[in-house]
């Protein structure tokens, strides 16, 4: 049984789980909206800061769409099958390397078997809480490239070594899809690669490499481990769906650089996995009206996640 229907009744659940294509349509266009200014800022100012702003809005955004893949991957983007998975793929996963059908099937067994011993996302929160210090390490790898780097040329050797053997593929498709990638690289890096050249056309040659393959590497890395860390690090192994899950409050900083389309209400997504991220909100504050509120896990900001993760522990 949906776990959100021990809280909520079908009439409630109903309109919050509607699907919008002009809301899926919005938050696609909105993304790439936001590159795009992004570039724009830099073109208007160039300048060192707004260098590093600009790669941390575009790698916050190629959180976005991943984000968005995800979306599809539930069928909540778009009412239709078919336009899930036509967006999901191409204007989503396939710019970022990944790979909306291998994503599915890995993040549905996910939440089938969220923080069991058959969860295949356990073995990312298993190790938390850790220390301050292998935080640290963590977050120098991600955010130096070494993350990324070591990660797109895992993939690459993976994928000369799989070639033409769809059994290997997809014995190794979860290993890739924890991170949103793609096990077949070669139907992704053209799309990728194009992203990046159209960015060198628009402004100069370089501008591919800076925007597009930068942010890639070292800011999208960054926030995805620590989406990752605030969603099911150091919460509780079990079956109880208030407590082996966390939603965190983000405020405009965060869901521009860290959290965007409503990521940090993450428990809400586990209560009805069904229900489209611009409605999880909604969904946060039926849960609290129930009265169910002390008993949710909720961390008042990333802070407060990355602390109960060890980063206040020696």
């Amino acid at each position: 049984m949906t776990p959100g229907k021990s809280y909520l009744s079908s009439d409630e659940i109903r309109p919050l789980a509607e699907r919008s294509d002009a809301m899926g349509l919005w938050l696609v266009l909105h993304c790439w909206g936001v590159i795009a200014c992004a570039l724009a800022l830099f073109a208007l100012w160039p300048n060192p800061l707004t260098f590093v702003l600009a790669v941390m809005v575009i790698g916050s955004r190629q959180l976005g769409l991943a984000i968005l893949m995800h979306e599809a991957a539930h069928n909540a983007l778009f009412k239709s099958r078919k336009w899930n998975d036509i967006v999901g793929e191409w204007l989503c996963g396939r710019p970022i390397l990944a790979e909306l059908a291998a994503y599915r099937h890995y993040h549905l067994t996910h939440h089938r078997f969220t923080q069991t011993d058959k969860d295949p996302d356990l073995k990312l929160s298993a190790k938390f809480p850790t220390s301050k210090a292998s935080l640290k390490r963590k977050f120098t790898r991600d955010l130096t490239g070494q993350t990324g780097g070591k990660q797109l040329l895992g993939q690459i050797l993976m994928s000369f070594r799989l070639a033409g053997d769809d059994d290997a593929i997809e014995a190794a498709t979860s290993d890739f899809a924890q991170s949103f990638k793609a096990p077949h690289l070669w139907k992704s890096l053209p799309v990728f690669i194009g992203v990046a050249v159209v960015m060198s056309l628009i402004g100069d040659w370089w501008w591919g490499l800076a925007f597009w393959l930068l942010p890639y590497l070292t800011w999208f890395q960054f926030v995805l481990r620590v989406r990752n860390i605030a969603e099911h690090g150091a919460v509780e192994q079990s079956q109880n769906p208030l407590q082996n899950v966390r939603t965190t409050k983000a405020g405009p900083i965060a869901r521009l650089f860290v959290a965007p389309y409503w990521v940090n209400y993450h428990l809400e997504h586990h209560m009805v996995m069904h229900v489209p991220c611009w409605q999880l909100k909604s969904m946060h504050k039926a849960l609290l009206d129930k009265g169910i509120g002390p008993d949710m896990r909720i961390a008042s900001g990333y802070g407060q996640a990355l602390a109960e993760a060890g980063w206040k522990r020696a």
